[in-house]
């Protein structure tokens, strides 16, 4: 799951470090791919923000464990790879790949246009952690922070999560996120079908999204 989708499940949390956990194993993936991390491997800490952060980051890894194996992922990731199959013929770029990213991006657009979560309150939690805190649960876990914290001001400061109520914005995001792995991903060609694969499926899922989200909480309350 994106961003704003593992927000969903911490959208009334009053923590702010349990709100950043929950999303830090993707923002230090972004950050620093070297950075190879298991902070729920640590032993049980006795500072309130560091073990907020693990207990965020240890229900992350419970989500995505969770999502990935549901039947909602299978089946949605896998007809958008049908339908993305032919939109990017020629590319380099693997359609299941290119399914399951769509997905998780669509997920976030659903999610913030139909207002179940904001994305401000999501960056107010992040604001308002304490860059010694995140430093010193980094540095816990062999990981240098500078590198992290000059990337996570800027993730801050552009908000750029407000942009995916756009599905143009999706796609570009898509794209930008195929662009790390493949050069040049698409050509215009392919990205204007992309798009419309992503504008046509989120239609489709727009009335019943909600079901994975509902189905994923009960198995986080039973857990």
């Amino acid at each position: 799951m994106n961003f704003l989708s593992h927000f969903y499940f911490d959208r009334d949390c009053n923590d702010a470090y349990q709100v950043l956990g929950s999303v830090m194993p993707d923002l230090l993936r972004n950050a620093d791919k070297e950075a190879k991390i298991k902070p729920e491997r640590l032993p049980e800490q006795s500072d309130a923000a560091i073990k907020s952060l693990v207990a965020g980051w240890k229900k992350h890894i419970e989500i995505d464990r969770h999502f990935h194996s549901c039947d909602f992922f299978k089946y949605h990731a896998h007809q958008l790879k049908l339908l993305l199959t032919p939109a990017i013929a020629g590319s380099n770029v693997k359609p299941f790949f290119l399914g399951h990213i769509a997905l998780e991006l669509i997920l976030d657009n659903l999610l913030l246009t139909t207002n179940t979560v904001f994305a401000d309150d999501f960056y107010d939690h992040l604001k308002n952690a304490e860059q010694i805190n995140i430093s010193a649960f980094l540095e816990l876990n062999g990981v240098h922070s500078q590198k992290f914290l000059s990337f996570y001001a800027l993730f801050i400061h552009e908000k750029y999560l407000h942009s995916y109520t756009k599905l143009d914005s999706v796609v570009h995001a898509l794209k930008g996120i195929c662009s790390r792995i493949w050069k040049n991903p698409f050509t215009k060609e392919q990205e204007i079908a992309v798009g419309k694969v992503i504008r046509d499926y989120t239609a489709v899922l727009s009335d019943d999204f909600m079901q994975v989200f509902w189905e994923m909480e009960t198995l986080l309350m039973e857990a």
